[in-house]
């Protein structure tokens, strides 16, 4: 599977931007605008510092990660069943909420970044879908809710069925933050579903979410399962899929 990049252009907020074309599966892909400079910085308003989001971070949420790749690829063979909710954490572009999205799944895709929306709404028409619903969520120290209404963002507050996330374990922190979002979050009979680059955290994060009534069930290696460059070259991906069930 070859991923490929078309044409660079630049958004509203003047940042170069490429078009990468992602292939899920032999018969889907999905296009997605990302930022074609990892180095970019726009934040003249100061929406993203005021949510603590520095200029050394700012950028992240604007490219697309090998693990978001493995995680839509592993979701794609999970069947969408009827009446369940899902959450996105950390969602940053949007490819695993969009590829759930157009498989009729309700998903919301969340993040904590000010951009996270405008991208969103960019892949959705790249990709003809409808409307993605998207709220605000973030782990550890919480932006006031007064603040977060004056940027337009809504914050998460329902419980879901099914919460999603990659290479979200970046940080030593990390663990126990996530944790107790994931908490907050997933409804007393939930399922959690994680991919993790092998940063060094997960055990930790195994058990933290044993104190909140959550057994790792499943922990499937995705190194047989590589990454392609535009160009075709093939690139080796080490992580692993953890998958937490409570209830």
């Amino acid at each position: 599977m070859s991923n490929s990049y078309g044409s660079t252009s630049s958004t509203p907020a003047k940042l170069t931007t490429r078009i990468q074309h992602i292939r899920i599966s032999s018969r889907e892909s999905l296009r997605i605008r990302s930022l074609a400079d990892h180095m970019q910085y726009a934040d003249p308003l100061g929406h993203a510092q005021s949510l603590g989001i520095g200029s050394a971070v700012w950028p992240l949420f604007g490219l697309l990660w090998p693990s978001s790749i493995q995680l839509a690829r592993k979701l794609k063979n999970r069947p969408v069943r009827e009446g369940e909710s899902i959450l996105e954490l950390g969602c940053g572009l949007g490819l695993t909420s969009l590829m759930m999205h157009k498989r009729g799944a309700n998903i919301h895709a969340s993040d904590c970044h000010p951009m996270v929306p405008h991208f969103l709404k960019l892949n959705q028409a790249l990709n003809g879908l409808s409307d993605l619903p998207y709220v605000h969520a973030q782990w550890g120290e919480q932006s006031c809710p007064d603040l977060l209404a004056s940027l337009g963002l809504i914050p998460a507050k329902q419980r879901y069925d099914l919460i999603v996330g990659s290479d979200l374990l970046y940080e030593g922190n990390t663990p126990v933050q996530l944790a107790e979002l994931v908490n907050q979050r997933a409804k007393e009979q939930a399922e959690v579903w994680l991919v993790d680059p092998d940063r060094g955290h997960r055990n930790k994060f195994t058990q933290e979410m044993e104190h909140y009534g959550f057994e790792l069930v499943r922990q499937v290696c995705l190194r047989d399962r590589p990454i392609f460059t535009p160009e075709g070259k093939e690139l080796p991906y080490k992580g692993r899929c953890l998958q937490y069930q409570r209830g």
